[in-house]
């Protein structure tokens, strides 16, 4: 029961952070940049605001955006933001589907064993790891690539997010492969095998007739 306990853990841990990983992606308010004070930006309307798909101005009486549709002639660390961003959403996809039919609620075809699922186990709690690593390269290249651009003033809400968000991923993983590494280090009784003193062959002995055994005895 406490190997299953840890187990969804990992899975909503992993889940909350890929949604986080989506929010910070889809939203631009990764940092704020202004030359001067908060107030005087303010007044003079220069208080920038960037994230991976637009740059706006914000202001008392205005909020306009500009896209960043230029692809080729971006910022190599929007660039590599962007791509590292969008991997970690995609990967989340197969990453989630992986570890949920390898639950032991899940029953698959007879054809299906536990090794397999042991395996879809791994390789989704690996992929978690892969994207909080993306998530956290991302988050933490794109402000010091906007800082060396113009005056970093502030981190916004959506750098904060991704933070959170491959932390979570990154705590998930972790916990799953844990998991995984319990089951291996604690295997289970139902299928051990006894050696006999009379003979070098190892055979299956029923439970309940070795438990009956050891009453009389």
């Amino acid at each position: 029961m406490a190997h299953i306990c840890r187990q969804l853990v990992g899975v909503g841990g992993s889940c909350v952070g890929w949604v986080g990983l989506i929010f910070a992606t889809a939203t631009n308010n990764w940092v704020q940049t202004c030359d001067y004070s908060v107030a005087t930006c303010l007044r003079m309307d220069e208080l920038g605001s960037r994230g991976l798909w637009a740059e706006c101005v914000v202001s008392p009486s205005l909020y306009h955006c500009v896209s960043l549709d230029q692809m080729f002639s971006l910022p190599a660390y929007v660039q590599v933001s962007r791509a590292l961003m969008i991997a970690a959403c995609l990967l989340g996809v197969p990453a989630l589907l992986l570890v949920l039919m390898s639950m032991p609620c899940i029953r698959l075809p007879s054809n299906y064993s536990a090794t397999v699922k042991k395996r879809r186990t791994q390789v989704g709690g690996v992929l978690f790891i892969v994207m909080a690593v993306f998530g956290a390269v991302a988050t933490v290249w794109f402000p010091i690539g906007a800082n060396k651009a113009e005056h970093l003033m502030s981190f916004g809400y959506s750098l904060y997010v991704g933070w959170v968000g491959a932390g979570l991923c990154l705590l998930g993983g972790v916990v799953i492969l844990c998991f995984q590494v319990a089951l291996i280090t604690n295997p289970s009784r139902e299928n051990s095998f006894f050696y006999s003193r009379r003979g070098g062959t190892a055979r299956e002995v029923d439970r309940s007739a070795n438990h009956a055994k050891t009453e009389r005895v």
